[in-house]
C-alpha cells in the first residue's frame, strides 16, 4: 500500500471511529433511560396489567348518596359476603349518623350495616377464620378510639381490645389487625403517622397481652407507621412498614425473617390461601415530604408471598399525582376479584381478571 492509499484508509478509519463514538454518545443515555424507566427504587412500573377495573362497586344505604373515604374491604371465608369499612362524612365518624361498616353479597347487594357511634377514625380490618370482623379505630378522644372491636357476622360486639396488657399503656392509633387461624392469636399494628409506639402488639385468642414486636426507627426490625398486617400459610407475619417503604416479615416470636422493597410503599396487604401477595401502594410517586418513593406508580402490586417475586400490577387512576392517593386497603374474593379501598377520592374499586 502506498502512502497516498494509506492516508485515505487512515482518514476513513478515523471518520468511522468518530461516527461510532458519536452514535454511542447519543444512544447510550437513551439506552440507559430505556432500561431504567420501568424501574425505580427496585420497583417495576412495566409489569403486566391483567385486570379490568370498575369503580364505585356496591349499593349504598338509601340515605347515603355517595361513598365516604373507604379504608378497608374484607371478604368473609364463607365465599358469599364482603365487609367494607368507610370513614363517614369528611373523613371522620365523630358525631356522624352513618354506619361505617357495610356488609355486601358478591353481587354488590347491601345486606346489612352497623357500627354507628362506635368509631372516630375506622382504619384497618380483617375477617378471621370463624367469620368474625375485626376493625381498628386509629384516633381517640375522651370517650372513643384507640381500640380494636371484634364483631360477629351480624354486627354484635364480641370483644374490645384497648390496652397492650393490664399494666401497660393504652393502644395508640392502631392501624390494622390480623388473626392467626391456627390458634386465634391476635396481632395489632400501631401507630398511624406521627404516632408514638410504632410496634406490633401480640395477644392470645382471649385478648390477653403476650408481647410487643418492633420499635420506632428505620433499622432492620424497627418500624415507622406499620400500616397493614397479613399472615401467610406458614404463619409468618407480614408488616407493611409504610414510612420505611418496605415490607418486613417476622416470625410470630418476633424474629425478623426478611425485608422486601420490591412491592413499593405498602399501605395495604392481603395474602390469599395460595400465598399470593397483594400490596396496595397508595402513596408512591411525587415526594410530598413524607418520604415517598419518586418515579413509582401508585397501584396494587401482585406477587408471591413465598419468594417475593412480583408478577403483575393494577395501575391507579392517577398513578403519579401527589394530590390524590391510590387504594389504601386491598381485599380479594374467592373468584380472584381484587377490591381497592380508596380514601382520598372516596370510592370502592373492583378489579376483575381478564379472560
Amino acid at each position: 500500500m502506498n502512502r497516498f492509499s494509506y492516508g485515505i484508509t487512515r482518514s476513513v478509519s478515523r471518520c468511522v471511529q468518530r461516527i461510532v463514538l458519536f452514535l454511542l454518545a447519543i444512544s447510550w443515555p437513551i439506552a440507559l433511560q430505556a432500561q431504567s424507566e420501568p424501574f425505580a427504587h427496585g420497583v417495576r412500573n412495566d409489569l403486566p396489567r391483567p385486570y379490568e377495573t370498575y369503580r364505585d362497586w356496591g349499593g349504598l344505604p338509601g340515605n347515603t348518596a355517595a361513598w365516604a373515604a373507604v379504608t378497608a374491604v374484607e371478604p368473609a371465608p364463607n365465599n358469599e359476603t364482603i365487609y367494607v369499612v368507610h370513614r363517614c362524612f369528611e373523613n371522620s365518624c365523630a358525631g356522624r349518623p352513618e354506619d361505617p361498616i357495610l356488609k355486601f353479597d358478591y353481587s354488590g347487594r347491601l345486606l346489612a350495616s352497623f357500627g354507628q357511634g362506635l368509631f372516630l377514625f375506622p382504619h384497618g380490618a380483617t375477617v378471621d377464620h370463624e367469620g368474625n370482623l375485626w376493625v381498628t379505630d386509629a384516633r381517640s378522644n375522651e370517650v372513643l378510639g384507640n381500640q380494636v372491636i371484634k364483631f360477629g357476622p351480624d354486627g354484635e360486639i364480641l370483644m374490645t381490645l384497648t390496652h397492650a396488657g393490664s399494666d401497660s399503656e393504652p393502644l395508640h392509633w392502631p392501624n390494622d389487625v390480623v388473626v392467626d387461624p391456627s390458634d386465634g392469636d391476635i396481632f395489632v399494628a400501631e401507630s398511624h403517622r406521627g404516632g408514638r409506639n410504632n410496634r406490633i402488639v401480640h395477644f392470645d385468642r382471649q385478648g390477653r397481652f403476650i408481647k410487643t414486636i418492633g420499635s420506632a426507627g428505620s433499622a432492620p426490625g424497627q418500624l415507622s407507621e406499620p400500616h397493614s398486617l397479613a399472615l401467610d400459610s406458614r404463619g409468618r407475619l407480614f408488616v407493611g412498614d409504610r414510612e420505611n417503604n418496605r415490607i418486613q416479615i417476622f416470625s410470630q416470636s418476633g424474629e425478623l425473617l426478611d425485608v422486601w422493597t420490591q412491592f413499593g410503599r405498602p399501605s395495604g396487604l392481603f395474602i390469599t390461601q395460595d400465598d399470593t401477595l397483594y400490596v396496595a401502594d397508595s402513596e408512591s410517586g411525587p415526594d410530598t415530604g413524607a418520604g415517598e418513593l419518586t418515579g413509582i406508580m401508585k397501584g396494587i402490586r401482585i406477587g408471591s408471598a413465598i419468594d417475593g417475586t412480583v408478577h403483575s400490577f393494577i395501575e391507579d387512576l392517577e398513578p403519579l399525582r401527589d394530590d390524590h392517593s391510590g387504594a389504601e386497603g386491598v381485599g380479594v374474593d374467592s373468584a380472584g376479584n381484587v377490591y381497592g379501598a380508596v380514601v382520598r377520592r372516596r370510592m370502592l374499586e373492583r378489579h376483575v381478571p381478564r379472560p
